[in-house]
């Protein structure tokens, strides 16, 4: 595979509901972990849920981080998707975990791109 870029998805646990149930603290984290991760941040966008919980979007120039929190149960499911070698999509899911204050995080990285031989996707 010719890889063009790193996908993680992390699944974040135990987390403090105060910020899970920010918008304006996810919002300011998620901006702060594109930039420790080394990305240039282009545009952002959250939204809050009632009674709880927020979604969002980071768009970086070298992709996107996303997140969507369930803070009743301490839990945010978080891509960082990052494009180029400049930026270590890792570096920004340990921000995460830290500044969300989470006990635990799995994280599976996918490697973005395209095959050499082009797939028939007929016989997928």
């Amino acid at each position: 595979m010719n890889t063009l870029g790193r996908h993680i998805l992390a699944e974040i646990y135990g987390c403090s509901f105060d910020i899970l149930n920010s918008k304006d603290k996810i919002q300011q984290i998620m901006v702060d972990a594109s930039l420790e991760a080394g990305a240039e941040v282009r545009e952002v966008a959250f939204h809050k849920f009632s009674p709880q919980g927020v979604s969002g979007v980071v768009v970086i120039s070298e992709s996107h981080l996303t997140i969507h929190t369930w803070p009743e149960l301490g839990y945010a499911a978080v891509d960082v998707f990052t494009c180029g070698e400049s930026v270590n999509p890792w570096d920004a899911c340990n921000y995460l975990t830290e500044k969300l204050k989470a006990k635990h995080m799995t994280a599976t990285e996918v490697k973005r791109g395209i095959f050499e031989q082009p797939v028939n996707v007929a016989n997928l």
